[in-house]
């Protein structure tokens, strides 16, 4: 795996949006997958998981209990938010805004544009002080998706805005909810 290349990626993403989804434009869309979403999931468990043996506070078997549970949380979060956003930015794209039903296309769009969502898992998983401000700086999705939409999408710039804030919803909101109902089913089959 090219750590060097995703993180290279991550921080064009954050940076310079339009130049990064110029690169993206011209690559497989399928590369998304293996190339960038796959790994950051990876990368946000892990971190999770480290994070909560560093802070400890029990037994051994408790501790190690706890990082797993909530390691599984945010794969099942990450990887079933970013497929449910996905299908549904492109439902709610042809449906609403006319645009032709692609699912490569929008999964490769939502797959670049959770890099916000990806990065602060990563540093809370380590650092979970900072979950207030994560929720804060979740919302610089809206910037990236506004740029690939223009780019990546070519979305009509009249349905631009709308379109950008119902995939930054989405984007923002399914990998939320499904780590809320795992955690909350976690705590009742407990």
């Amino acid at each position: 795996m090219n750590y060097k290349g995703l993180f290279k990626r991550a921080i064009m993403l954050i940076s310079s949006p339009a130049k990064a989804w110029e690169e993206i434009s011209l690559e497989d869309r399928r590369a998304v997958f293996s190339a960038f979403v796959y790994p950051m999931i990876g990368l946000c468990g892990i971190s999770v998981f480290i994070g909560i043996l560093i802070e400890g506070g029990g037994e051994g078997n408790i501790i190690f209990q706890r990082a797993m549970t909530a390691c599984c949380a945010v794969f099942v979060a990450l990887f079933g938010g970013y497929f449910l956003a996905a299908y549904g930015i492109n439902q709610l794209g042809v449906k609403m805004f006319g645009l032709k039903n692609n699912l490569s296309l929008i999964q490769q769009f939502a797959g670049y544009a959770m890099v916000v969502t990806f990065l602060l898992d990563i540093i809370t998983g380590i650092l979970p002080g900072f979950f207030i401000l994560s929720w804060i700086f979740q919302f610089y999705i809206i910037y990236i998706v506004w740029e690939g939409t223009r780019v990546l999408i070519q979305v009509e710039e009249k349905k631009q805005m709308s379109y950008t804030i119902m995939a930054s919803l989405l984007l923002i909101a399914c990998p939320a909810i499904l780590e809320l109902i795992f955690n909350k089913l976690t705590v009742i089959l407990n």
